[in-house]
């Protein structure tokens, strides 16, 4: 490989706002926040909307999501064309 063109991996934590669960992992993400780990050291912080643990694929668990009836919505201004 070629020196100087690869971004650097380092240990990175990514927070699962939706399942309020984190992650330490590597990764060459930047972030300006940082949080202090159970291991006492401090790592960059990474807020994700939705990973592993909140995904309904991987839980096994179906979540509404469309909670401003937008289907309906639709429906009703286009109509259902059969």
């Amino acid at each position: 490989m070629r020196s100087g063109i690869h971004p650097v991996s380092r240990p990175v934590v990514f927070r699962d706002r939706a399942a309020d669960t984190a992650f330490l992992t590597t990764s060459t993400a930047r972030s300006a926040r940082t949080i202090e780990w159970a291991d006492g050291n401090t790592y960059p912080l990474i807020d994700v909307e939705i990973s592993s643990a909140s995904h309904p694929f991987y839980t096994g668990n179906a979540r509404v999501v469309d909670t401003a009836g937008r289907v309906e919505r639709f429906e009703r201004r286009y109509g259902r064309q059969s």
